[in-house]
């Protein structure tokens, strides 16, 4: 784990590692097969960036409790959930350079995972009468379902506009940290405006993050070399997007047509990077990454000035100065 994120996680460090027992604990089953899944995917987790969120938005108002173990616990069971499932329907055999559940245990056990994981969530709520933060988690998954349903439907269409692109990764990426932020405020106090506060600052820093995301595609001297990894998956983002409204109609319909038809030929691929690059698509996204960057440190100075407050700027210029 980097130095970075050891510094900003310092004010919440010691509830982190309580955390980490407490979500072992949330994930308990007297099945043993669960048990042994559950263990390997607690084990595997990344660098706990979500209940970090959760954490440093909580202390930022307050005082942490008990509520806010759960707010954290809640987003991760129904996230892992989310993960898991996903991993299924991609057919994918990885995740963070580790096997996925269903590359281990074939697609069935995987999806009652997920299952087993959302139902675990479900529960922790409703069991110590925490309908506030389950109605905060569950709006953004329900966000994050309809966002990439909307992402599946455009990639046949290639026909997105950047108000829509705006609409995808606001509810895909967007609603998960916004509901991080919005979740840790909540289990500390009923404040409207603090919660509503939180939550813009998540919304921000989360479409911020996603942008960066859509320019490791392409790769700078900085991130290294492309990867096209949405190109081939006919992901429209918002480089690519800029590029093509810029074009003429006859090289938007060549550059669609490599994407529909060509998408795993590297060559094709290379020919798609470069265009978006003479296009300025890197260097206009890179300027909207910064605006909402600004944005969400506005809001941030409308909260009360301390040192998680700090952290979660600090968290905030990591995710778009992050080099993977």
């Amino acid at each position: 784990m980097s130095k970075a994120i050891d510094d900003i996680k310092q004010p919440v460090a010691m509830h982190m590692a309580a955390f980490e027992e407490k979500f072992k604990g949330a994930m308990k089953s007297s099945v043993p097969l669960l048990d042994k899944i559950t263990n390997y995917i607690v084990k595997r987790k990344g660098k706990q960036i979500r209940p970090m969120f959760v954490f440093l938005s909580a202390q930022n108002v307050g005082e942490i409790n008990e509520s806010t173990y759960r707010a954290a616990a809640l987003i991760e069971l129904l996230h892992t959930a989310t993960l898991v499932h996903d991993d299924v329907v991609d057919d994918s055999n990885e995740r963070r350079g580790f096997f996925s559940v269903n590359a281990l245990w074939k697609n069935k056990i995987a999806v009652l995972i997920g299952d087993f994981l959302l139902s675990k969530g479900l529960l922790l709520s409703l069991d110590n009468d925490d309908f506030h933060l389950l109605k905060i988690v569950s709006t953004a998954v329900r966000e994050m379902s309809e966002g990439e349903l909307l992402q599946i439907e455009k990639a046949r269409r290639l026909d997105i506009s950047e108000e829509v692109y705006f609409d995808i990764i606001t509810k895909k990426t967007a609603s998960l940290i916004s509901a991080c932020c919005a979740a840790g405020v909540a289990s500390i106090t009923s404040d409207a405006r603090q919660i509503s506060l939180a939550k813009e600052f998540g919304k921000f820093t989360g479409i911020a993050f996603q942008i960066k995301d859509d320019l490791f595609d392409f790769g700078t001297d900085d991130i290294g070399k492309p990867t096209g990894i949405d190109i081939k998956e006919k992901k429209m983002t918002l480089p690519l997007i800029y590029a093509l409204n810029k074009s003429t109609w006859l090289e938007k319909r060549k550059i669609i047509n490599i994407i529909k038809n060509h998408n795993e030929e590297s060559q094709e691929v290379n020919k798609v990077i470069n265009f978006v690059i003479e296009k300025g698509g890197i260097e206009y996204a890179t300027r909207i990454m910064h605006e909402y960057k600004n944005k969400a440190i506005e809001v941030l100075k409308l909260l009360p000035a301390n040192s998680s407050n700090q952290s979660l700027e600090k968290l905030l210029i990591y995710a778009i100065e992050r080099k993977k």
